[in-house]
């Protein structure tokens, strides 16, 4: 069964995987395994870019994304007359022949990886390269383009899936795309000696969860600075120097801006 890996923490957003993609399927139609893909409007393979924080404390996650190709595919299921079907290998193809005019194949998917070509009145989807595969190539080309290994692509049972989860949309269709260091949150801030005008370096931090228990611990580095990364999503509490300070990351990453150390 083949299957992506996707290492977000080695993603540096260079798009190449993306722009890769254009570069196989815009201009060439690879019959029978899909029709040409737009110029615009479509992205087989998108690299998801979110600006998280806010000033000073700002970080980039970039997070590229295929198509699943799930064992219970919703898009399978809605097609008529075998327009997707499963390939011995696990990739799930739209054919673009059967497919024609089935637009409830494109609004099935609950990821939003299956596209709708207007001028082709065709949905569409990455095909996993399956037409490279079958002409000796190991791996699609937008892992093959990218420079930091952050993409790869195999045989799933012989993949490192140590510690790799699934997106959410897709996580109970048995999708076939797994992702390691997955953005989760971050709380941050700099501790201030403020009559002094001076950062205060080692000071103890702590990170409390909901029921007050201590869920990390940390010191100020020298620029006074502490940040509890890759913590759950959840509301936390930031207890310094005596003072407990509220940190709800449920939604968002938490920058508590400038803290006085006394």
């Amino acid at each position: 069964m083949k299957a992506f890996l996707i290492d977000v923490a080695k993603c540096n957003g260079c798009h190449n995987c993306q722009i890769s993609c254009k570069d196989e399927h815009c201009g060439t139609a690879w019959a029978p395994y899909a029709a040409e893909q737009p110029m615009t409007g479509q992205f087989w393979c998108k690299v998801d870019e979110k600006v998280r924080g806010s000033v000073p404390v700002v970080r980039v996650s970039y997070t590229p994304l295929v198509c699943g190709h799930c064992d219970d595919a919703p898009c399978m299921a809605a097609a008529k007359d075998g327009a997707v079907y499963r390939r011995d290998d696990g990739l799930v193809i739209i054919d673009p022949a059967r497919a024609k005019g089935q637009r409830a194949i494109m609004e099935a998917c609950p990821m939003g990886a299956v596209y709708w070509n207007d001028d082709l009145d065709l949905p569409q989807k990455c095909t996993g390269c399956a037409h490279l595969l079958d002409d000796g190539w190991s791996e699609p080309r937008c892992v093959d383009a990218c420079p930091t290994g952050a993409l790869a692509f195999g045989e799933e049972d012989e993949l490192d899936l140590a510690g790799a989860e699934l997106l959410e949309p897709v996580a109970g269709l048995g999708a076939h795309a797994w992702y390691k260091n997955l953005p989760k949150r971050f709380v941050a801030g700099c501790v201030v000696d403020f009559e002094a005008r001076e950062v205060c370096v080692g000071t103890e931090v702590a990170l409390l969860d909901e029921a007050g228990a201590e869920a990390a611990r940390m010191t100020t580095d020298d620029f006074g600075d502490f940040m509890f990364d890759q913590v759950e999503p959840a509301a936390y509490t930031v207890r310094i120097a005596g003072k407990d300070l509220a940190a709800d990351a449920r939604e968002k990453d938490v920058n508590l801006g400038d803290i006085a150390c006394a």
